[in-house]
């Protein structure tokens, strides 16, 4: 097991991003808070982490070994998210909806000034 996976990642201070990707995608997709936190889950549950892994990932600059820690997952079950959701991005309704919230997060995150995104560097 990963070292990284181990640790709590609620402790981890680039947790934040990953918890407002998880609340996001919880929201967007209609499930229970925390749902994403459970074992590997049914499909729909699956998909929905793979998402706020993606959006952790691509939309806050976490490495992947960084994301998977905060998802308890390892940086290749990341790896493996992030192609499923870009794959899927090829589709014109899903590509907008994760730019939705690709956008709505970075505005989140640069409000809360955690430091993230791409207004964070202004």
């Amino acid at each position: 097991m990963n070292i990284l996976i181990a640790k709590r990642s609620d402790s981890m201070p680039w947790s934040a991003p990953a918890r407002l990707a998880e609340a996001a995608v919880c929201g967007a997709l209609q499930l229970p808070a925390g749902a994403l936190r459970t074992g590997r889950g049914p499909r729909r549950i699956a998909f929905a982490r793979q998402l706020a892994m993606y959006l952790t990932h691509v939309g806050f600059g976490l490495t992947l070994t960084e994301v998977g820690a905060c998802f308890e997952r390892d940086r290749t079950t990341v790896r493996h998210a992030c192609a499923l959701v870009e794959d899927r991005r090829e589709q014109p309704a899903f590509d907008l909806a994760v730019s939705a919230l690709e956008t709505g997060l970075a505005h989140l995150a640069f409000g809360l000034q955690l430091g993230f995104g791409p207004e964070a560097a202004r």
